[in-house]
């Protein structure tokens, strides 16, 4: 079996209103064949609408929350797209105001209408000034023809995050990633492709990017469609890559066999592996 994914790397502008915003996302969509049967945005990449809203320029951090003022009509705009293009949409992450607080959540998106999500686990330090509060779950969508888990930047340098989604059967892992600093965005797109190799996976990474005044704060990056180094893939496991700055969309066809045949006939079976030594591994953690 073989899907088509396409990732979007999004770049962070000022804009006057969400119609604004939404001509952005349109004119990135229009960038994506009509045959890619899923689409990554990335983390947070709704945060330049924090520029429409009047008092814009005299925010600190924790107004980074006024964000969920658009949730809903960010909903929305997805939703209709999904179900227009007939396409699965990871539409990045935005803030959802609950009653326990704020969450950085990934949305996705169906082209039946229905509406899942991910809320960020493990916030990065920096994060923790926006007031944002963690997630509790771990969970693999069956959402279209495959199984894959979310990880949302931080969380692909937790190595468990992915070993869990790979023991619930996810065959991808979409990385939706906003990264401060190089620093971040290497530790970010390292670990990533570790987590292919370690987890037998393919692993779809993507930044938003940019710079913008006030306390937006800038973004690094290049999207990239990764997989395990070796055979059949490339010698250095990546698929696809975007060697530009600011908006950018990249497209690969996926093939599933090959990952299944390489967890049981790699050069390098570590999934099976891991499984084979667990033994060790609880003797081990009790040392």
């Amino acid at each position: 079996m073989e899907v088509t994914v396409s990732s979007c790397q999004f770049e962070i502008k000022k804009v006057s209103s969400f119609d604004n915003f939404k001509m952005q996302v349109l004119a990135t969509f229009e960038q994506i064949p009509l045959t890619s049967e899923y689409v990554l945005l990335p983390e947070l990449f709704t945060i330049g609408l924090l520029t429409s809203l009047p008092e814009y320029d005299s925010y600190i951090e924790k107004d980074f929350q006024n964000l969920t003022n658009f949730t809903q009509k960010y909903i929305e705009l997805f939703q209709q797209l999904a179900q227009d293009r007939k396409q699965v949409i990871i539409a990045g992450t935005t803030l959802e105001m609950t009653n326990e607080g704020v969450y950085n959540t990934a949305y996705i998106f169906d082209s039946h209408g229905n509406v899942n999500s991910h809320r960020k686990t493990h916030i990065f330090p920096a994060e923790a000034n926006w007031n944002t509060i963690e997630g509790n779950h771990l969970e693999v969508f069956s959402i279209g023809p495959i199984k894959f888990g979310i990880a949302i930047c931080y969380e692909i340098e937790i190595p468990e995050i992915a070993q869990i989604y790979q023991q619930k059967g996810a065959d991808i892992i979409f990385c939706p990633s906003y990264t401060f600093s190089k620093y971040g965005y290497w530790r970010v797109r390292h670990c990533a492709q570790a987590r292919a190799i370690e987890n037998q996976v393919y692993v779809v990474h993507c930044p938003t990017v940019g710079q913008e005044a006030g306390i937006i704060q800038d973004g690094y990056g290049t999207t990239s469609i990764l997989s395990p180094c070796d055979e059949p893939w490339t010698t250095n496991g990546v698929l696809a890559e975007s060697n530009q700055e600011g908006t950018a969309v990249i497209t690969t066809t996926l093939d599933l066999q090959a990952l299944y045949e390489n967890r049981l006939t790699g050069a390098a079976t570590t999934v099976k592996d891991r499984n084979r030594r667990s033994s060790l591994y609880n003797i081990a953690t009790k040392l």
